[in-house]
Protein backbone atom coordinates (compact mmCIF):
# COMPACT_ATOMS: atom_id res chain seq x y z
CA UNK A 1 0.00 0.00 0.00
CA UNK A 2 1.34 3.29 -1.08
CA UNK A 3 2.16 5.79 1.95
CA UNK A 4 1.91 9.62 1.72
CA UNK A 5 5.34 10.54 1.44
CA UNK A 6 4.82 14.38 3.37
CA UNK A 7 7.41 14.86 6.06
CA UNK A 8 4.68 15.64 8.04
CA UNK A 9 1.43 14.82 7.58
CA UNK A 10 -1.00 16.12 4.66
CA UNK A 11 -4.05 18.43 5.97
CA UNK A 12 -5.88 20.70 4.84
CA UNK A 13 -3.38 23.69 4.56
CA UNK A 14 -1.94 21.22 1.44
CA UNK A 15 -4.93 21.51 -0.43
CA UNK A 16 -4.02 23.52 -3.57
CA UNK A 17 -5.98 27.00 -4.39
CA UNK A 18 -9.35 26.51 -5.29
CA UNK A 19 -10.21 29.50 -7.03
CA UNK A 20 -12.66 29.52 -9.82
CA UNK A 21 -13.47 26.27 -9.18
CA UNK A 22 -17.06 25.04 -8.05
CA UNK A 23 -17.89 22.26 -6.06
CA UNK A 24 -20.98 19.89 -5.08
CA UNK A 25 -20.77 18.25 -1.58
CA UNK A 26 -23.99 15.73 -0.85
CA UNK A 27 -24.84 15.43 2.25
CA UNK A 28 -22.93 18.76 3.55
CA UNK A 29 -25.10 20.30 6.73
CA UNK A 30 -22.85 17.97 9.21
CA UNK A 31 -20.35 15.54 9.91
CA UNK A 32 -17.58 14.56 7.23
CA UNK A 33 -19.74 16.61 4.57
CA UNK A 34 -19.61 19.65 5.91
CA UNK A 35 -16.02 19.36 7.32
CA UNK A 36 -15.26 18.65 3.21
CA UNK A 37 -17.37 21.73 2.01
CA UNK A 38 -15.38 23.81 4.36
CA UNK A 39 -11.96 22.64 3.87
CA UNK A 40 -13.03 23.43 -0.03
CA UNK A 41 -14.42 26.84 0.53
CA UNK A 42 -11.83 27.93 2.92
CA UNK A 43 -9.42 27.25 -0.23
CA UNK A 44 -11.20 29.02 -2.36
CA UNK A 45 -14.00 27.12 -4.09
CA UNK A 46 -17.70 27.91 -4.57
CA UNK A 47 -19.37 25.05 -2.85
CA UNK A 48 -22.68 23.59 -3.22
CA UNK A 49 -23.86 22.02 -0.18
CA UNK A 50 -26.50 19.07 -1.89
CA UNK A 51 -29.04 18.35 1.51
CA UNK A 52 -32.08 17.20 1.77
CA UNK A 53 -33.25 19.70 4.76
CA UNK A 54 -32.51 23.17 3.36
CA UNK A 55 -33.35 24.34 6.91
CA UNK A 56 -30.63 22.67 8.05
CA UNK A 57 -28.14 23.03 5.00
CA UNK A 58 -28.44 26.87 5.72
CA UNK A 59 -27.49 26.65 9.47
CA UNK A 60 -24.68 24.92 8.18
CA UNK A 61 -23.88 26.83 5.38
CA UNK A 62 -23.59 30.08 7.86
CA UNK A 63 -20.46 28.45 10.27
CA UNK A 64 -18.31 28.13 6.58
CA UNK A 65 -16.50 30.71 5.59
CA UNK A 66 -16.24 31.46 2.01
CA UNK A 67 -18.50 31.06 -0.98
CA UNK A 68 -21.47 28.89 -0.22
CA UNK A 69 -24.99 28.01 -1.25
CA UNK A 70 -27.11 25.53 -0.38
CA UNK A 71 -29.22 23.20 -2.65
CA UNK A 72 -31.65 20.46 -2.11
CA UNK A 73 -31.32 16.51 -2.74
CA UNK A 74 -33.07 13.96 -1.78
CA UNK A 75 -30.77 10.98 -2.63
CA UNK A 76 -33.97 8.37 -1.18
CA UNK A 77 -35.99 9.92 -4.14
CA UNK A 78 -35.22 9.90 -7.44
CA UNK A 79 -37.12 12.81 -9.15
CA UNK A 80 -35.17 14.31 -6.21
CA UNK A 81 -32.17 13.81 -8.12
CA UNK A 82 -33.35 14.58 -11.58
CA UNK A 83 -34.66 17.94 -10.75
CA UNK A 84 -31.28 18.84 -9.03
CA UNK A 85 -29.40 17.89 -12.47
CA UNK A 86 -31.67 19.29 -14.49
CA UNK A 87 -31.32 22.88 -12.44
CA UNK A 88 -27.62 22.46 -12.81
CA UNK A 89 -25.74 24.91 -15.54
CA UNK A 90 -22.48 25.46 -16.47
CA UNK A 91 -19.36 23.75 -15.33
CA UNK A 92 -18.96 21.47 -12.23
CA UNK A 93 -15.35 20.86 -10.85
CA UNK A 94 -15.70 18.48 -8.48
CA UNK A 95 -18.55 16.29 -7.37
CA UNK A 96 -18.32 14.46 -3.80
CA UNK A 97 -21.00 11.71 -3.09
CA UNK A 98 -20.45 12.31 0.41
CA UNK A 99 -24.05 11.60 1.62
CA UNK A 100 -24.97 8.15 3.34
CA UNK A 101 -27.06 6.20 5.48
CA UNK A 102 -25.62 3.82 7.53
CA UNK A 103 -27.20 0.43 9.85
CA UNK A 104 -30.87 1.68 9.07
CA UNK A 105 -33.84 -0.67 9.77
CA UNK A 106 -35.34 -2.08 6.86
CA UNK A 107 -36.81 0.51 4.83
CA UNK A 108 -37.89 1.90 1.35
CA UNK A 109 -36.61 5.01 -0.74
CA UNK A 110 -39.39 6.75 -2.39
CA UNK A 111 -38.75 4.75 -5.06
CA UNK A 112 -39.14 1.32 -3.65
CA UNK A 113 -35.47 0.72 -3.55
CA UNK A 114 -34.08 -1.01 -0.07
CA UNK A 115 -32.77 2.46 1.97
CA UNK A 116 -28.93 1.69 2.24
CA UNK A 117 -28.43 0.30 -1.40
CA UNK A 118 -31.18 2.83 -2.48
CA UNK A 119 -29.74 6.08 -1.18
CA UNK A 120 -26.26 5.31 -0.62
CA UNK A 121 -25.39 3.74 -4.11
CA UNK A 122 -28.42 4.47 -7.03
CA UNK A 123 -28.89 7.50 -5.59
CA UNK A 124 -25.21 8.43 -6.01
CA UNK A 125 -25.45 6.56 -9.02
CA UNK A 126 -28.29 8.32 -11.17
CA UNK A 127 -26.84 12.10 -9.69
CA UNK A 128 -23.16 11.32 -11.01
CA UNK A 129 -24.34 10.13 -14.62
CA UNK A 130 -27.04 13.17 -14.91
CA UNK A 131 -24.63 15.40 -13.96
CA UNK A 132 -21.09 14.05 -15.75
CA UNK A 133 -21.77 16.41 -18.80
CA UNK A 134 -21.19 19.34 -16.86
CA UNK A 135 -18.36 17.52 -14.88
CA UNK A 136 -14.97 18.92 -16.04
CA UNK A 137 -12.37 17.22 -13.53
CA UNK A 138 -13.44 14.25 -10.75
CA UNK A 139 -16.05 12.24 -9.31
CA UNK A 140 -14.88 11.28 -5.22
CA UNK A 141 -17.68 8.46 -3.69
CA UNK A 142 -17.09 7.65 -0.47
CA UNK A 143 -17.23 4.23 0.58
CA UNK A 144 -16.10 2.61 3.62
CA UNK A 145 -13.74 -0.05 5.34
CA UNK A 146 -17.49 -1.70 6.05
CA UNK A 147 -17.25 -3.22 2.25
CA UNK A 148 -14.30 -5.60 3.43
CA UNK A 149 -16.46 -6.65 6.77
CA UNK A 150 -16.50 -9.98 8.34
CA UNK A 151 -18.66 -12.48 5.90
CA UNK A 152 -17.38 -11.48 2.38
CA UNK A 153 -19.59 -8.89 1.55
CA UNK A 154 -20.74 -9.64 -2.08
CA UNK A 155 -23.84 -7.73 -4.10
CA UNK A 156 -26.99 -9.59 -3.84
CA UNK A 157 -27.53 -9.71 -7.28
CA UNK A 158 -30.57 -12.43 -6.61
CA UNK A 159 -32.11 -10.13 -3.87
CA UNK A 160 -29.94 -6.92 -4.01
CA UNK A 161 -32.88 -5.58 -1.49
CA UNK A 162 -32.35 -8.57 1.04
CA UNK A 163 -35.91 -8.94 1.11
CA UNK A 164 -36.67 -11.61 4.31
CA UNK A 165 -32.82 -11.92 5.02
CA UNK A 166 -32.29 -8.06 5.74
CA UNK A 167 -29.75 -7.34 8.06
CA UNK A 168 -28.55 -3.99 8.60
CA UNK A 169 -24.93 -4.73 8.26
CA UNK A 170 -24.93 -6.65 5.52
CA UNK A 171 -26.84 -4.41 3.59
CA UNK A 172 -24.66 -1.13 4.82
CA UNK A 173 -21.56 -3.27 3.34
CA UNK A 174 -23.23 -4.10 0.17
CA UNK A 175 -23.68 -0.67 -0.69
CA UNK A 176 -20.42 0.38 0.43
CA UNK A 177 -18.94 -2.50 -1.57
CA UNK A 178 -21.73 -0.63 -4.80
CA UNK A 179 -19.69 2.04 -3.97
CA UNK A 180 -16.07 0.84 -4.95
CA UNK A 181 -17.35 -1.27 -7.94
CA UNK A 182 -19.04 1.96 -8.90
CA UNK A 183 -16.10 4.13 -9.04
CA UNK A 184 -14.10 1.46 -10.84
CA UNK A 185 -16.49 0.92 -13.69
CA UNK A 186 -17.39 4.61 -14.22
CA UNK A 187 -13.45 5.03 -14.69
CA UNK A 188 -13.33 2.57 -16.85
CA UNK A 189 -16.62 4.49 -18.95
CA UNK A 190 -14.70 7.56 -18.35
CA UNK A 191 -11.14 5.98 -20.43
CA UNK A 192 -13.16 4.56 -23.03
CA UNK A 193 -15.11 7.86 -23.85
CA UNK A 194 -11.70 9.59 -23.88
CA UNK A 195 -12.80 12.45 -20.85
CA UNK A 196 -9.74 13.63 -18.76
CA UNK A 197 -12.24 12.87 -15.73
CA UNK A 198 -11.23 10.79 -12.62
CA UNK A 199 -13.46 8.90 -10.81
CA UNK A 200 -11.61 8.31 -7.01
CA UNK A 201 -12.98 6.71 -3.70
CA UNK A 202 -12.27 7.26 -0.28
CA UNK A 203 -12.94 6.16 3.69
CA UNK A 204 -12.95 8.08 6.32
CA UNK A 205 -11.81 5.38 9.17
CA UNK A 206 -13.07 5.83 12.10
CA UNK A 207 -14.94 8.79 12.49
CA UNK A 208 -16.72 10.55 15.25
CA UNK A 209 -20.13 11.69 13.01
CA UNK A 210 -23.75 11.41 13.42
CA UNK A 211 -23.84 8.90 10.65
CA UNK A 212 -23.72 6.53 13.29
CA UNK A 213 -26.93 8.01 15.29
CA UNK A 214 -29.89 6.21 13.05
CA UNK A 215 -28.84 2.42 13.61
CA UNK A 216 -31.21 -0.68 13.84
CA UNK A 217 -29.18 -1.83 17.07
CA UNK A 218 -29.36 0.46 20.29
CA UNK A 219 -26.53 -1.87 21.32
CA UNK A 220 -24.80 -0.79 18.72
CA UNK A 221 -25.67 2.94 18.92
CA UNK A 222 -24.64 3.13 22.51
CA UNK A 223 -21.28 0.76 21.42
CA UNK A 224 -20.71 3.40 18.27
CA UNK A 225 -21.10 6.61 21.04
CA UNK A 226 -18.38 4.77 23.36
CA UNK A 227 -15.62 3.95 20.40
CA UNK A 228 -16.23 7.66 18.80
CA UNK A 229 -15.49 8.97 22.09
CA UNK A 230 -12.38 6.76 22.93
CA UNK A 231 -10.89 6.35 19.81
CA UNK A 232 -12.58 7.87 16.50
CA UNK A 233 -10.85 10.51 14.23
CA UNK A 234 -13.25 14.15 14.33
CA UNK A 235 -14.63 15.20 11.52
CA UNK A 236 -12.15 16.72 10.17
CA UNK A 237 -9.67 14.07 10.18
CA UNK A 238 -12.63 12.09 9.04
CA UNK A 239 -12.76 14.00 5.71
CA UNK A 240 -9.00 14.04 4.98
CA UNK A 241 -8.86 11.39 2.48
CA UNK A 242 -11.80 12.83 0.58
CA UNK A 243 -10.08 16.18 0.26
CA UNK A 244 -6.95 14.08 -0.66
CA UNK A 245 -8.72 12.23 -3.42
CA UNK A 246 -10.47 15.89 -4.36
CA UNK A 247 -7.40 17.58 -4.92
CA UNK A 248 -4.22 15.70 -5.43
CA UNK A 249 -3.02 14.11 -8.66
CA UNK A 250 -3.80 10.40 -8.32
CA UNK A 251 -4.62 7.79 -10.82
CA UNK A 252 -8.60 7.20 -11.85
CA UNK A 253 -10.30 4.27 -9.91
CA UNK A 254 -7.43 5.09 -6.65
CA UNK A 255 -8.94 4.46 -3.41
CA UNK A 256 -7.64 6.36 -0.81
CA UNK A 257 -8.01 6.29 3.30
CA UNK A 258 -6.24 6.65 6.70
CA UNK A 259 -3.11 5.20 6.95
CA UNK A 260 -2.25 4.39 10.33
CA UNK A 261 -3.46 0.54 11.82
CA UNK A 262 -6.53 -1.36 10.39
CA UNK A 263 -6.99 1.78 8.52
CA UNK A 264 -8.82 3.78 11.27
CA UNK A 265 -7.27 6.75 11.60
CA UNK A 266 -3.71 8.18 10.02
CA UNK A 267 -2.68 10.67 7.43
CA UNK A 268 -4.37 10.11 3.66
CA UNK A 269 -2.96 7.27 1.48
CA UNK A 270 -4.06 4.71 -1.20
CA UNK A 271 -5.81 2.44 0.59
CA UNK A 272 -6.56 -1.40 0.83
CA UNK A 273 -9.69 -3.04 -0.90
CA UNK A 274 -11.17 -6.19 -1.12
CA UNK A 275 -10.77 -8.84 -4.22
CA UNK A 276 -14.59 -8.47 -4.38
CA UNK A 277 -14.38 -4.87 -4.71
CA UNK A 278 -11.76 -5.27 -7.71
CA UNK A 279 -13.56 -7.13 -9.98
CA UNK A 280 -14.86 -5.72 -12.94
CA UNK A 281 -16.75 -7.92 -14.02
CA UNK A 282 -19.09 -7.17 -11.00
CA UNK A 283 -18.83 -3.87 -11.72
CA UNK A 284 -20.08 -3.66 -14.99
CA UNK A 285 -23.14 -6.52 -13.62
CA UNK A 286 -23.68 -3.72 -11.32
CA UNK A 287 -23.45 -0.97 -13.47
CA UNK A 288 -26.28 -3.11 -15.91
CA UNK A 289 -28.72 -3.92 -12.95
CA UNK A 290 -28.36 0.49 -11.78
CA UNK A 291 -29.06 1.47 -15.21
CA UNK A 292 -32.14 -0.97 -15.30
CA UNK A 293 -33.37 0.31 -11.99
CA UNK A 294 -32.76 4.08 -11.93
CA UNK A 295 -33.76 4.45 -15.85
CA UNK A 296 -30.18 6.97 -16.10
CA UNK A 297 -27.65 5.54 -18.70
CA UNK A 298 -24.13 6.58 -18.94
CA UNK A 299 -24.60 9.68 -21.60
CA UNK A 300 -22.63 10.35 -24.35
CA UNK A 301 -19.89 12.94 -23.30
CA UNK A 302 -19.28 16.05 -25.47
CA UNK A 303 -16.06 17.01 -27.25
CA UNK A 304 -16.00 19.99 -24.55
CA UNK A 305 -16.14 17.41 -21.74
CA UNK A 306 -13.62 14.82 -23.50
CA UNK A 307 -10.75 17.29 -24.26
Amino acid sequence: MAKNTHTQPWNTTDIPDQSGRTAVVTGANSGLGLATATALAAAGAHVVLAVRDTERGEAAAATVNGSVEVRRLDLADLASVREFAADWHGDLDLLINNAGVMNVPEGRTKDGFETQFGTNHLGHFALTNLLLPHITDRVVSLSSGAHKAPGSPRIHFDNLYLTGEYNPLTAYSQSKLANLLFTLELQRRLSAAGSPVRALAAHPGLAATNLQSHDASLLRTLFYRLVNRLIAQDGEAGALPTLYAAVQDLPGASYVGPDGMFEMRGAPSLAGRSAAASDPATARRLWTASEELTGVTFPELTAAVRS
